[in-house]
């Protein structure tokens, strides 16, 4: 089984985080292969960086499709281009959020997502009512911290989220915590390890849900939604 991984911001410290991770966790007999766009903005913090890396996105999932790839997971929590990229793909594309959201109303009653600025609540709000989870959603949890501060400290930046996490299990109802960036991905076991709650690292479950979806040999249904659009010429 080979499954794609895709970082679409140009960072290469969090491509190596995400690798580093995914090759502790992925089956004996997967081929992983973790990348970033060359170009781009260096993290996604607001809807023009997620506008701007669209086209890299699908030009890298084209181009899994044609090297023979049985899976791609995209690895930023706002999942820039997914459905774009699932209607020209004929392999499961997995946006980490989406994959996340599901996976946790299945694990607990309420669930926390991580982010980093206020600014972003907005936006977290919105995914959660989008994908239909309002029943499940307990509150965000802001860090203050930029994506690439989150990756350059992990220890500062996992003590930020136990301090907030504790407030949102006592004061909030919250079950599960998400990490909702994928500059937090290797993080989930020590902070669980110490809330004593379930927390889940987006990009690891993303991955696994790309191992099993591969291994069943399924993907999208190309009636509708991402039926694969027309060829049409491009000036």
């Amino acid at each position: 089984m080979r499954i794609y991984v895709i970082n679409p911001n140009a960072s290469e410290s969090v491509t190596a985080r995400i690798r580093q991770e995914l090759e502790r966790i992925k089956r004996s007999d997967t081929e992983l292969t973790v990348v970033n766009p060359a170009h781009g903005p260096v993290s996604i913090e607001s809807q023009r960086d997620r506008e701007l890396v669209k086209p890299y996105v699908i030009e890298l999932v084209r181009q899994a499709n044609e090297q023979g790839y049985h899976a791609v997971v995209l690895a930023c929590f706002s999942d820039p281009g997914l459905d774009a990229a699932r209607e020209i793909s004929d392999i499961p594309i997995i946006g980490i959020e989406e994959a996340t959201l599901h996976i946790a109303t299945m694990l607990g009653h309420k669930f926390s997502p991580v982010t980093a600025f206020p600014i972003h609540v907005p936006t977290r709000d919105l995914h959660v009512r989008m994908h239909g989870f309002e029943h499940a959603y307990a509150s965000t949890l802001v860090t203050g911290l930029s994506v690439l501060e989150m990756d350059a400290n992990p220890a500062m930046t996992k003590r930020r989220i136990l301090k907030l996490a504790r407030r949102a299990i006592e004061e909030d109802g919250t079950e599960v915590v998400i990490l909702g960036c994928a500059g937090l991905t290797g993080y989930a076991q020590d902070i669980e390890r110490e809330l004593g709650v379930v927390v889940l690292d987006p990009t690891a479950v993303a991955f696994k849900v790309a191992e099993a979806l591969a291994d069943l040999g399924l993907s999208h249904s190309k009636v509708a939604r991402f039926a694969t659009p027309p060829m049409k010429e491009i000036k």
